[in-house]
C-alpha cells in the first residue's frame, strides 16, 4: 500500500481544513487508517483512527473538533478539522495498518495562525 497525504495549508484559528489520504491498490478497505501529527520538537502522536469496520477513536485534544472518515470506493481517508487552534500546527501523516503490516505516507503540513 502506498499512501499520499495532501490538503494541508495555512489557516487562521477557528478555521477548518480537510486533508485527504489517498491509497494505491485494491485492499484499502481491510486496513485500519490512522492520522498522526508531529509538531516541531515533539513526538509523533495519534490523532484519529478509523478501523476497517468504520469505528473511530480520537485523541482527547481533538474530540468534538476533528472527524475521521473513509471512502473505500475511492481508496481515500479524510480528516475533517474544525475549530482549529494554533496548537494543531504540525505535519500530519496518515498510515494504514493490518496485523503486523504498517505503511506510512509522507506528511502534509498544517499551520494554524493565531
Amino acid at each position: 500500500v502506498q499512501l499520499q497525504a495532501f490538503g494541508g495549508g495555512l489557516v487562521e484559528a477557528g478555521g477548518s481544513l480537510r486533508p485527504s489520504c489517498a491509497a494505491s491498490g485494491n485492499m484499502f478497505r481491510v486496513y485500519d487508517i490512522g492520522w498522526y501529527r508531529q509538531a516541531p520538537g515533539k513526538q509523533r502522536e495519534l490523532v484519529a483512527r478509523i478501523n476497517s469496520g468504520g469505528s473511530s477513536n480520537y485523541v482527547d485534544s481533538v474530540k468534538g473538533r476533528f472527524t475521521i472518515s473513509r471512502d473505500n470506493a475511492k481508496n481515500t481517508a479524510y480528516l475533517q478539522m474544525n475549530s482549529l487552534k494554533p496548537e494543531d500546527t504540525a505535519v500530519y501523516y496518515c498510515n494504514a495498518e493490518r496485523t503486523i503490516l504498517k505503511y506510512w505516507g509522507q506528511g502534509t503540513e498544517l499551520t494554524v495562525s493565531s
